[in-house]
Parts: structure tokens; sequence; C-alpha cells
């Protein structure tokens, strides 16, 4: 995948371990420090934030086929939380 501001690799077998490339997070946000793929974004949102997670952006719905939002880690890391559009 590649949309100019991001290119992802993966297996040509399966996509279970991709690493992305970034210069920016996409819909003007800064680039996170880690996502991680989930099945059901409304689900982690409302656990994250009941835990007394910050979020930051989102939830969202990208032009690119993704919902998703940021939360920041205990360590101050920024956190993509995502799942594709099925």
């Amino acid at each position: 995948m590649d949309h100019g501001w991001i290119g992802t690799y993966g297996s040509d077998e399966t996509m279970n371990v991709q690493i992305s490339f970034a210069s920016q997070g996409g819909s003007d946000t800064p680039v996170p420090d880690l996502s991680i793929e989930v099945d059901d974004v409304d689900e982690a949102f409302e656990r994250m934030r009941s835990a007394g997670f910050k979020v930051e952006y989102g939830p969202a719905d990208e032009p690119w086929g993704v919902r998703r939002f940021y939360v920041r880690d205990p360590f101050g890391k920024l956190v993509n939380i995502l799942a594709h559009d099925r």
C-alpha cells in the first residue's frame, strides 16, 4: 500500500505482520509511534476511555478505509488503534 504519505509492506502470503513508514499520520494528525489493528474499534475505544487513557483523536472513519483513534500510553507514546473496513 502506498498513499504517498505512508507506505505499508508485508508478506506476499499474508498480511499478519506488516511494517509502515509514514511522513505524517493522515488527516492532519501526527505520526503514531505504534499502530494496533483490532476487530472492533468502538469496543476498544470504550475500553480505553473507561480505563482512563487520554484519547487524542477520533474515533474517525478515514477516507482510506479504516476506523481509528489515537491514545497515549503510560510512557507518552502515541498509539493508533484501528480496524479496516470489512
